[in-house]
């Protein structure tokens, strides 16, 4: 089992210091959300609340994963950068390419490019992308992602991008890795046919384990089922080593969680994040390993 931290909801002042403490403590990877604003009047359901309404405050910051990514690298050496997700169909692939691409670069090969579709259709409007063909531009987005990070001179041809011959430079040395989040029939069925993983939302063991067969058997269908795969979940019912050893029996491979919530203390404070941190690699990776 491998451990990450999610970093949602934390000030952004506090990302350099608790990406030091935890790849200093053995931490695999760190997690980092993504919008580029909210308005002020949200029409948008959010879909994983039941009054489709979300649960924080339009003032929560949400900085860009790049450019905070950009320095955590600097200050780490194995710690990994986990994007959950980002918004791919909200920007043009030519944009995600040279930002992850840079990043991975620059990281030696440290980032995992985590997408969804998104849900709020204010920001596709406002960002000039068209909200309805989401899903299928996110599927050919992906496949023009690895194209550009082949590197050298590569072209594309397809109903939503188009372009011949170019090259975008520098190019990772090689494919930056895509996580597919969200637990629609659609959402699996991408992760299954063109992803490297799956990132979960906040689910029991029980309901980890059917989504986990789930996805598993549709692997299997696109002849996929020897390949390398993650599962990155986080889970509502496990808080403790022998919690998380039972994931692992049914096919988890990644824990995502915020481990300053199990101690208490201030969560507004750096140094009850900082502590969060240590203990929980104390408590539970040290065992695990």
């Amino acid at each position: 089992m491998r451990f990450a931290f999610a970093l949602a909801f934390s000030d952004p002042t506090h990302f350099v210091e608790l990406a030091r403490t935890a790849d200093a403590a053995g931490w695999d990877a760190v997690a980092l959300s993504d919008h580029v604003f909210f308005p002020e009047r949200l029409a948008s359901p959010y879909p994983y609340q039941p009054d489709g309404k979300p649960f924080w405050e339009p003032s929560t910051p949400w900085p860009d994963p790049w450019v905070a990514i950009g320095a955590m690298a600097g200050v780490t050496t194995r710690l990994r950068f986990l994007t959950n997700v980002y918004v791919l169909p909200a920007r043009h692939p030519f944009v995600v390419a040279k930002a992850a691409g840079t990043a991975a670069v620059l990281s030696h090969d440290r980032v995992l490019l985590g997408i969804g579709v998104g849900w709020m259709r204010e920001e596709f409007e406002l960002l000039g992308q068209d909200f309805t063909t989401r899903g299928r531009r996110t599927d050919e987005a992906i496949a023009v992602l690895r194209t550009l990070w082949r590197g050298g001179m590569v072209e594309h041809h397809g109903r939503f991008y188009d372009f011949d011959r170019l090259e975008m430079s520098p190019a990772p040395s090689r494919p930056v890795p895509i996580y597919v989040g969200g637990e629609s029939e659609p959402a699996l069925r991408r992760a299954a046919r063109l992803g490297d993983g799956w990132i979960s939302v906040l689910h029991t063991r029980e309901e980890l384990a059917a989504l986990i067969a789930r996805i598993n058997a549709l692997r299997a269908e696109c002849g996929r089922a020897r390949e390398p795969f993650d599962f990155v979940v986080s889970c509502s019912d496990a808080f403790d080593a022998d919690g998380y050893r039972r994931l692992e029996e049914v096919g988890a491979t990644t824990l995502l969680t915020m481990p300053w919530v199990l101690y208490g203390g201030d969560l507004n404070l750096l140094d009850t994040k900082r502590r969060g941190l240590e203990r929980f690699a104390a408590d539970v990776i040290a065992r695990l390993r």
